[in-house]
C-alpha cells in the first residue's frame, strides 16, 4: 500500500509538470504561428491570433484561410505541433482526475480539508452512523482508519492507517483539528491513542467512546473528561427500558431527529443567577439541564442557580 501511495505521488508530480509545460509550449505554438501567419498573409495580429486558435482547436471556421505557399506551411506546422499538444493536455488531465478517484476508493486520498475539521480515530461499528451525522451537519470530517467503511462518502476525508501508530496521527496535523472522537473497537486501543493525542495537540478536545466505566476513569486521568462507557449506557438504557418500556424511544428520539437536534449554549447574561426555570421559561426551546464541571444537572427536585461558567443543554428546531 506505501509502495502506491509513493508511486501514485510522484505520478501526480511528474504529470502536473507536464501538463504545466505542455499547456505553456501550446501557448507559445499559438502566439507564434498568429504572428508567423500575420506576416504571411498581410493581416493584423489579431485576425492572426484568431485564425491560430480556431486552427489550433480543430474548429477551423474557414472564414480565415493562408492564400500562399508560406501560410500553408504555417497552418500545417500549427496542426502538426498545436492539437497533438492538446490532446497531450486533455489526456494527462483526464488521467489524473482518475487517478484521483482510484485513491479516493481505496482510502489514499491523505488530503486535509482546507478549513478546521473534526477528527475521528477508529473503526468501531458506531463510526459510520457517526460520520453520516457530522456530515449532515455540515462539519468538515476526517477518519483515521486502517479500512474504508463501505458508506463512507466523498464527503470525509480518509488517513488509512493504523490509528495507533504515531507517524499516521503526525500526518492528521492535529494542530488544526477542532475535537476529535476516539472510537476503537479495543479499549486498548483507545488508551493508546489518547496517550498520543495528548502529547502531539494537548489542547485539543477529546472524546472517546469506551467499553467499561474503569477505562472511562482511566482517560478521566489523563485529562479527557468527556467519556462515554457504551456498556454501561447500554446496560442502563435496557434497566429503565424495563421500567419504563418507552424510555429507549424517548432516548433515541432525543439523538435522531431531523427536525430538531440537541444543542449546548452558554448562559445568557440576563440569566446568570436566575433559577433553571427562568431559562426554561424562555420560548423557542426546551431546556433539558445544564452542564457544570462535566456533570449534567436536569434540575429534578431542585431548581438550580445559573452560573456564568454554565452551559445549557436544549433541544432546539433545525
Amino acid at each position: 500500500m506505501s509502495l502506491f501511495l509513493i508511486a501514485a505521488h510522484v505520478v501526480g508530480t511528474i504529470n502536473r509538470n507536464r501538463i504545466r509545460a505542455l499547456v505553456g509550449l501550446a501557448g507559445a505554438i499559438v502566439l507564434v504561428g498568429a504572428g508567423a501567419f500575420a506576416v504571411t498573409q498581410h493581416v493584423s495580429y489579431g485576425i492572426g491570433l484568431y485564425w491560430a486558435v480556431t486552427t489550433a482547436t480543430t474548429v477551423g471556421y474557414g472564414d480565415v484561410t493562408p492564400h500562399n505557399t508560406a501560410g500553408r506551411i504555417v497552418a500545417a506546422a500549427v496542426m502538426l505541433t498545436t492539437i497533438p499538444t492538446v490532446g497531450a493536455v486533455f489526456a494527462l488531465v483526464t488521467g489524473a482526475a482518475a487517478l484521483t478517484r482510484i485513491r479516493r476508493m481505496l482510502g489514499m486520498d491523505n488530503r486535509l480539508p482546507n478549513r478546521s475539521y473534526t477528527i475521528v480515530f477508529g473503526a468501531h461499528p458506531v463510526v459510520p452512523r457517526v460520520l453520516e451525522e457530522l456530515v449532515r451537519s455540515g462539519e468538515e470530517t476526517v477518519l483515521v482508519a486502517p479500512d474504508k467503511p463501505p458508506a463512507l462518502g466523498e464527503q470525509v476525508h480518509l488517513i488509512a492507517g493504523d490509528p495507533t501508530d504515531e507517524a499516521i496521527l503526525r500526518r492528521c496535523d492535529l494542530s488544526r483539528a477542532n475535537r476529535a472522537l476516539i472510537a476503537c473497537t479495543e479499549d486498548a486501543d483507545t488508551l493508546v491513542i489518547a496517550v498520543a493525542i495528548h502529547s502531539l495537540a494537548p489542547q485539543l478536545e477529546v472524546f472517546a467512546l469506551t467499553h467499561s466505566p474503569a477505562v472511562a476513569r482511566a482517560l478521566h486521568e489523563l485529562g479527557i473528561d468527556d467519556t462515554l462507557a457504551s456498556d454501561e449506557l447500554v446496560g442502563h438504557t435496557l434497566a429503565k427500558s424495563l421500567e419504563t418500556p418507552q424510555a429507549g424511544g424517548l432516548l433515541l428520539s432525543l439523538v435522531d431527529s431531523t427536525s430538531y437536534r440537541l444543542a449546548e449554549t452558554p448562559v445568557a447574561p440576563e440569566l446568570v443567577s436566575q433559577p433553571l426555570s427562568r431559562a426554561r421559561a424562555s420560548a423557542g426551546r426546551l431546556v433539558l439541564g445544564i452542564a457544570r464541571e462535566r456533570q449534567v444537572d436536569l434540575g429534578v427536585g431542585e431548581d438550580p442557580v445559573l452560573d456564568a461558567d454554565d452551559h445549557l443543554i436544549v433541544l432546539e428546531p433545525l
